[in-house]
């Protein structure tokens, strides 16, 4: 399926060019799912996968695509990004759709906020992902007579303990995106939601300069040294294939992984233990999957306001979630048909925005150009042993400064959180 793929303006109206990032083995399988329940509808899902982790590449050849004038009827555009592209009046609104299938009779709070641009719906979503999920390999833990660790002293215990016993305590690339989803899990475990949002969304320089976010960035440095030697800057499908080896005790990833592991032939509760990272047991730090719709050529709009509708029709939500590795968007899901992972997942999200953080690295917490600068920072400090948390401080404080500057006056972090 994955290809060439007509343009858009050659497509028939019955035919919809999707552009995804969906390319790893269990992504795939649930991308052709969605392609195929299209089908069922007489829809012509026309494939366009970027590979990238946390679609950064997708990002690129999507920008490069509009301004050529060549814009797919379908792409995958996730959290804020949502609100940039609306800004520009590039979106289909899907407000008679989400009328008549009353979504927000069912949808979470969080998620109608997050789809809604200036109270038109511009967006369909597909599913919730939960980023501060830890796993742990359950015949390793038995062995050594551990617990899975809820809070980091804990953590760093079963780490000494791994080690001692000539295993990686902790799968982890250096990778950008992945060290700052690893930073992001220590902030929220030291300080919880409201501070967390303080510094991600407001971007706040008081929050920046906070003793909270010194130790999460000490934390990330000593983690840095339980798996020195084993820190190539590789893509997430192979941190999580050392997993499935057995050549790491631990792994923090969000949900999605689950999914890849199933690929590679482990068992949920059987192999791996999932359950929240460390300090996070009560938090659910989010990614939501959603899909958009371009407007211009109007041909195309049954067809992409049919699409919508599918994507929120309990069966393809529950199906499409268990293949992803998420939950359904819907409060009215059945959790009986979902994992012990999952329905955990679920129920925290549903506790709503108090024990909800948006994840920065996943685009739901700032726009695209905030959301880089800060990965870069925090990569730049996890690489660099020589550096200290109070200049990554600084280094920060500053940032959040100049952003909060050129905010004045138009959409920024305080309108984002309103949003949400």
């Amino acid at each position: 399926m994955i290809g060439a793929a007509p343009s858009a303006a050659a497509a028939s109206p019955s035919t919809l060019q999707v552009l995804h990032w969906w390319t790893s083995a269990s992504e795939r399988k649930a991308a052709d799912l969605l392609a195929a329940r299209m089908a069922e509808e007489r829809i012509d899902w026309q494939d366009a996968a970027i590979p990238g982790g946390a679609g950064l590449g997708a990002g690129k050849v999507l920008k490069g695509r509009v301004l050529a004038g060549d814009a797919p009827e379908v792409t995958q555009i996730i959290g804020v990004s949502i609100a940039e592209w609306a800004d520009m009046g590039l979106l289909l609104e899907l407000d008679n759709v989400a009328a008549a299938g009353n979504w927000n009779s069912f949808l979470f709070p969080t998620i109608q906020n997050l789809i809604q641009h200036r109270k038109h719906v511009v967006a369909a979503p597909l599913g919730i992902h939960r980023v501060n999920t830890l796993y742990y390999n359950r015949a390793l833990f038995a062995q050594l007579k551990l617990a899975p660790p809820q809070t980091w002293h804990e953590f760093e215990t079963a780490a000494q303990r791994l080690r001692a016993a000539g295993v990686q305590p902790l799968a982890q690339s250096s990778e950008a995106w992945q060290v700052a989803a690893l930073f992001e899990n220590l902030v929220l475990a030291e300080s919880g939601p409201e501070f967390y949002r303080q510094l991600f969304v407001q971007r706040s320089p008081a929050a920046a300069a906070d003793p909270r976010t010194a130790n999460a960035l000490q934390r990330l440095r000593a983690i840095k040294g339980w798996v020195r030697g084993q820190l190539d800057e590789r893509p997430w499908t192979e941190v999580v294939a050392q997993f499935a080896r057995g050549q790491a005790g631990m792994l923090i990833m969000g949900d999605w992984a689950k999914a890849e592991l199933t690929e590679r032939g482990m068992a949920l509760d059987q192999d791996y233990g999932c359950a929240a990272a460390p300090g996070t047991g009560n938090y659910h730090l989010y990614s939501v999957d959603t899909l958009a719709m371009f407007a211009g050529d109007y041909r195309h709009m049954p067809a992409q306001e049919k699409m919508a509708r599918l994507l929120l029709t309990p069966a393809l939500q529950a199906d499409f979630n268990a293949l992803k590795g998420g939950v359904p968007v819907r409060r009215d899901a059945d959790p009986a048909r979902m994992d012990s992972c999952a329905r955990a997942s679920w129920s925290i999200f549903g506790k709503g925005a108090a024990v909800q953080a948006p994840s920065l690295v996943h685009r739901m917490a700032s726009d695209e150009a905030s959301r880089d600068a800060i990965i870069a920072e925090v990569h730049r400090y996890f690489l660099d042993d020589r550096a200290q948390a109070a200049d990554a401080q600084r280094r920060l404080g500053a940032l959040f400064r100049l952003f909060n500057l050129r905010s004045q006056g138009a959409p920024g972090a305080q309108d984002t959180d309103r949003r949400r």
